[in-house]
């Protein structure tokens, strides 16, 4: 099987990733469905990296209907420890404006209905989740949009990524509510993947691409889709930017992350007491606990 080492998730408008060269294309299959779509696997600054377009090519996945656990088994599969989520959202912050990039530190979660764990089915693991993205990439990807000097971007290192259900954007009521808390930006994905990532053992970081002020601020229009069309399409060309040089980053030096063993200690039914099909199922996380 082909086999990569960092992973990345592309969000509205980043369906592909032009860098890679000597492609293939790759299609998974995991005990938790099929994935969003097919894997592009290609080398970048000297690494294999597997792209995955989280909605799918052509966008016809709603966040609510995300294979979220399949598309992180498959990362599993292909082996990659590191995964960058590019995401598009709303700004929170007067000073946090469209085209900005922020790498959030920590989550809040607003979605109902969505399985973010691979456990159960008689096996119980509890993970460490108080920071919830691996601080080494978070400050990789920092780093590199600094180093880049993109025009009219501004980086932001740390803040609160609420993550709401969707598809419909904020009302005013829950925008104002989402200030009051002192969260960042808003957006509909990144959550459940940071959860399952850690119970994948990856390295897991969230690359928050600025699109709109959501529909709190006086001096703009409410969210509409040409609105967001418009920076998701600057967005998706700094984004690879900014990827291609935390890939160098991470290849020159690969970080060791806390997420890399967040299952040592998690685990609490003992694996020689667990069921079969379940452990099968799991297999890929648990081999090196078995």
């Amino acid at each position: 099987m082909a086999q990569a080492k960092i992973g990345v998730i592309g969000g509205s408008g980043l369906y592909q990733m032009d860098a890679l060269q000597d492609i293939e294309e790759v299609k998974l299959e995991t005990p938790f469905g099929d994935p969003s779509d097919a894997f592009i696997i290609g080398t970048l600054e000297g690494t294999r990296v597997a792209f995955l377009a989280r909605h799918g090519r052509n966008h016809h996945l709603m966040p609510t209907e995300l294979p979220f656990r399949a598309n992180i088994h498959a990362m599993k599969q292909l082996g990659v420890e590191y995964i960058i989520s590019a995401s598009a959202v709303g700004s929170l912050k007067e000073q946090v404006k469209p085209l900005d990039m922020v790498i959030p530190d920590q989550f809040i979660d607003r979605t109902r209905n969505r399985i973010n764990t691979f456990f159960g089915n008689g096996i119980v693991a509890h993970i460490g989740f108080g920071d919830p993205v691996c601080e080494k990439l978070g400050d990789i990807l920092y780093e590199s949009i600094s180093h880049l000097e993109l025009d009219e971007v501004t980086p932001h290192r740390g803040g609160t990524y609420v993550c709401m259900e969707g598809p419909a954007f904020s009302t005013k009521a829950e925008s104002y509510l989402y200030r009051s808390w002192g969260a960042t930006v808003v957006g509909m994905t990144n959550l459940p993947e940071a959860k399952l990532a850690r119970e994948a053992e990856i390295a897991y970081a969230t690359l928050a691409l600025v699109t709109d002020y959501d529909c709190w601020h006086d001096d703009h229009d409410s969210v509409t889709v040409d609105i967001v069309i418009e920076y998701l399409k600057k967005n998706a060309v700094n984004a690879q930017k900014v990827i291609k040089e935390a890939v160098r980053r991470i290849n020159e030096k690969p970080p060791v992350s806390e997420a890399h063993s967040a299952l040592k200690t998690a685990i609490l039914t003992p694996l020689d007491k667990a069921p079969t099909e379940t452990k099968e199922k799991l297999e890929v996380f648990l081999e090196k606990y078995l």
